[in-house]
């Protein structure tokens, strides 16, 4: 087994279609740009990741093309002829020869773990650890830009017990206008019922003061991310100002991150993302930070396909306090899917597949369909 080497790793841009509009505060998504990532290995095993942003380059300083050229340019003529069986050691080298590009690198490391799964027989999640639970919490984003249109399809996802839970992307329009949308949807689906709202960043701090003071009188359960990534300051001050849990996404991007904000009181919950970690390994190092920290942890998604959602998924269900669940919804966003078999969505639940590395396999005739030219 030694003598197994990375005879070569490939990317691909897939693009496939939204369901519809998604509108966020950085930009409108009407189809998610994937990065799938294949990496073949010398005994015939294959493993797969996925690196994938939001709007090109609005959320972060990664976009797919770029993604995909950093790949076939820096890390496949590094990593080729090395043994793929010590991942930490693999991941070390590319932290020593390239700097940040934490979204391709977490694309990488899934796929050495899923490689790794399929080589011993077992689920990614066994190779961090073990996994806590085999379903994950789920909600679901209301982002269509129309308060009524978001009020008839939480109503109609309440009904048919798919999500009893939502997330409201506001920070497109003057903050009144956002806060009473969030207030109309609020009331429509009643007390009982779990929102959350993500400002991303749109605020500054003195606006969020105002809007924050609405939105918590209007009994929404989390705010996430109302200001400027970089203001850690400003977030703990408002972590410390208001009752309602303040969450950190953006700011919360690496294991440096995690540590300073921790020691700052910046936010009452974490946002874990694996592309914005660097990999699913430095999510369970800030996951070791918060709890230490008494600060709560949640599930994130770049939006991801199914790749990068399972990866996700196989991470966070090792983790035995995830307070907020997770949104891990993406899959179900797009038109289409890129798998032999599609996720299970349930109960306000989704089921991990259990099968050996990520647990599930690419159709590559969909991959073709949708690979960008």
């Amino acid at each position: 087994m030694n003598d197994i080497q990375i005879e070569r790793i490939e990317a691909v841009i897939v693009d496939l279609p939204t369901i519809r509009p998604h509108h966020l505060s950085m930009a409108v998504m009407r189809n998610q740009a994937m990065v799938i990532v294949r990496l073949f290995c010398s005994d015939g095993i294959e493993g797969i990741g996925e690196a994938t942003t939001i709007g090109g380059l609005s959320y972060g300083d990664e976009s797919p093309e770029g993604m995909k050229l950093t790949l076939e340019t820096y890390i496949a003529p590094l990593l080729q002829g090395k043994s793929p069986l010590s991942i930490n050691a693999l991941m070390a080298l590319l932290e020593d020869h390239i700097k940040g590009n934490n979204f391709i690198k977490s694309a990488i490391e899934t796929a050495l773990l899923d490689a790794q799964g399929k080589r011993l027989g077992v689920s990614v999640a066994t190779l961090l650890g073990g996994a806590v639970a085999t379903t994950l919490p789920v909600l679901w984003t209301l982002a269509s830009g129309d308060t009524e249109k978001d009020i008839q399809e939480a109503h109609a996802l309440l009904k048919n017990g798919r999500h009893n839970a939502f997330k409201l992307k506001i920070g497109r329009h003057d903050w009144k206008t956002d806060v009473a949308h969030v207030r109309a949807i609020k009331e429509a689906v009643g007390p009982e019922v779990k929102v959350t709202v993500d400002v991303n960043q749109a605020w500054t701090e003195s606006i969020a003061k105002q809007g924050i003071a609405l939105l918590q009188d209007a009994g929404i359960d989390l705010i996430e991310q109302p200001i400027l990534k970089t203001n850690f300051d400003g977030l703990a001050r408002l972590t410390h100002y208001f009752t309602v849990p303040i969450m950190a996404d953006e700011a919360v991007a690496t294991v440096s991150d995690a540590f300073k904000l921790a020691k700052l009181g910046g936010g009452s919950v974490f946002a874990l993302k694996i592309a914005k970690a660097g990999g699913l390994i430095n999510i369970q190092k800030q996951a070791a930070i918060a709890q230490a920290a008494g600060i709560s942890l949640y599930g994130g998604t770049m939006l991801e396909g199914t790749v990068g959602t399972v990866a996700s998924a196989h991470v966070f269900s090792t983790l035995p306090h995830l307070d907020w669940g997770t949104e891990l919804f993406g899959p179900l966003l797009l038109t289409d899917d890129i798998v032999k078999k599609r996720l299970t969505y349930q109960n306000g639940g989704m089921e991990i597949p259990q099968g050996p590395g990520l647990g599930i396999e690419l159709d590559m005739n969909q991959v073709e369909k949708y690979k960008r030219r």
